[in-house]
């Protein structure tokens, strides 16, 4: 049985469409914060204060990491470009997690050995 028409393929593959659509909601939303605060948007306005409370909850690990750039009202929050990149690190790992337990034929796994081997 090759890895193609393995019962464990539709399975993964849904799986990784999943964790890419949730990582896709979570970088629109940080990049609307994002714009949002470097554009020196009003706080108070239903949008913005929309979108900062949903974001708050993603951008908290990473609050303290930089300090804030600011100038005339404008803030360029560097914590949430970092918060943006290490979900996208993590939604990568978490594929590779699902990858792994792919199911593979022997010749493919003896191939990905040697590669590894020759690294």
């Amino acid at each position: 049985m090759d890895s193609f028409t393995s019962p464990s393929t539709k399975p993964l593959y849904k799986g990784t469409q999943i964790v890419w659509y949730i990582l896709g909601i979570i970088e629109v939303l940080l990049a609307f914060r994002f714009v949002l605060k470097l554009l020196g948007a009003n706080p108070d306005a239903g949008f913005s204060s929309f979108v900062y409370g949903i974001t708050y909850v993603l951008a908290t690990p990473f609050l303290n990491v930089f300090r804030v750039s600011q100038v005339a009202g404008s803030v360029f929050e560097w914590t949430t470009v970092l918060a943006m990149f290490v979900y996208w690190v993590l939604a990568i790992g978490i594929i590779k997690l699902f990858l792994m337990g792919k199911t593979v034929s022997t010749p493919e796994a003896a191939v990905e050995l040697e590669k590894q081997e020759n690294n």
